[in-house]
């Protein structure tokens, strides 16, 4: 199977990386921000969707580029690794605008950037996964 390459220079663009993505897991040491270069970094082990037959993960970078700051929420180097749950675009003032990146457990990392500009890629290794990703059932709500 080809490695999956794939950039972002719009919200749609970002949506397709986000599903791409879903269910990813990293951890806090796995992410750079390089603020001379205005760039961030991370290394993820990705839930390959496309597999069918055997679930499976591969080690894919993620970086953004003309990142002018980045903020975070409830992430502590040596914690259990987090899981991607997906990646949000909110445009303040275009091209500009915030791409948040929302794990479990409630933690977030949220980046300012001038626009949209994103590459995903495949860095090679793949490895057998325990079992497909499963998300808990939404608690039912109140009655209409």
């Amino acid at each position: 199977m080809e490695l999956l390459k794939l950039a972002a220079l719009d919200a749609e663009d970002l949506t397709v990386i986000s599903a791409h993505l879903q269910d990813a897991v990293l951890n806090v040491a796995d992410l750079t921000f390089l603020a001379a270069e205005h760039r961030f970094v991370l290394a993820l082990r990705r839930f390959d969707w496309q597999s069918p037959e055997t679930p499976r993960r591969r080690l894919a970078g993620l970086h953004f580029e003309r990142v002018l700051g980045v903020r975070t929420r409830g992430l502590t180097p040596g914690d259990a690794p987090l899981s991607l749950l997906a990646i949000t675009f909110e445009e303040t003032e275009a091209p500009s605008g915030l791409v948040t990146l929302l794990f479990s457990g409630q933690a977030a990392i949220r980046l300012e950037v001038e626009c949209i500009e994103v590459r995903m890629k495949d860095l090679g290794p793949v490895w057998e996964a325990e079992s497909r990703p499963g998300h808990a059932a939404p608690a039912p709500g109140p009655s209409a």
